[in-house]
């Protein structure tokens, strides 16, 4: 995965473009609103997010590949971009108020989901929040390709996605209070040119404060 990331940030560069994702705006309003003080943007790529964080909270960015690293500390300073994988829970020391985690829980076969899972829970302080996306069973690309494993698809050789339902996603937070749930329609926007909209869960849940 991370040769796979680091080649095409290496050939495209921001290839999402550099305004943030209207979900990351909403995570932030939330968090200024709980008065969180410090953030963790796992899997955060280039840092096309980060910027919608680091402008009024204390910033990391936990990030795999060493190009969208680069990019990254060049694109948005005031984000601690470090490199690491989301599924190793020693890549980030410190805790966290809140947490955004944009469409990353979709990338992992179940195993490695529940590592994540337990991760994010980890790097929470007791109280924080976090904020997640991820694909949706009712978006339009649900049940293409090779089943792996139920709601997981192998849409091109070696490249597959996890997609939620409700209750699926429920059962993934179970640790965790559920404040809410929604969907929504995202359109991503390429560098050089072409879009593709997709549709996406989103749930906002606090760590108890008693963990």
């Amino acid at each position: 995965m991370e040769q796979y990331w680091s080649e095409r940030f290496r050939k495209q560069g921001k290839i999402w473009g550099t305004e943030p994702s209207p979900t990351a705006l909403a995570a932030a309003a939330l968090f200024r609103e709980a008065g969180i003080a410090q953030v963790l943007v796992p899997g955060a790529g280039y840092g096309r997010n980060t910027k919608a964080f680091s402008r009024e909270f204390r910033t990391e960015a936990l990030e795999l590949s060493p190009e969208a690293v680069r990019l990254g500390r060049e694109w948005d300073p005031l984000t601690d971009f470090r490199m690491g994988s989301v599924l190793d829970r020693s890549a980030m020391k410190g805790k966290a108020g809140g947490i955004f985690a944009y469409d990353i829980l979709h990338l992992f076969l179940e195993g490695d989901r529940r590592r994540l899972m337990g991760n994010l829970l980890h790097w929470l302080e007791p109280g924080g929040l976090v904020y997640a996306t991820c694909f949706s069973d009712e978006d339009s690309h649900y049940g293409t390709g090779r089943c792996l494993e139920p709601g997981t698809y192998e849409y091109t050789p070696g490249k597959y996605a996890h997609f939620f339902s409700e209750e699926d996603l429920r059962e993934h937070f179970r640790s965790f209070q559920i404040l809410s749930l929604d969907q929504v329609d995202e359109t991503l926007r390429y560098e050089g040119g072409g879009s593709k909209q997709y549709r996406l869960r989103i749930i906002a849940a606090r760590k108890p404060r008693d963990l």
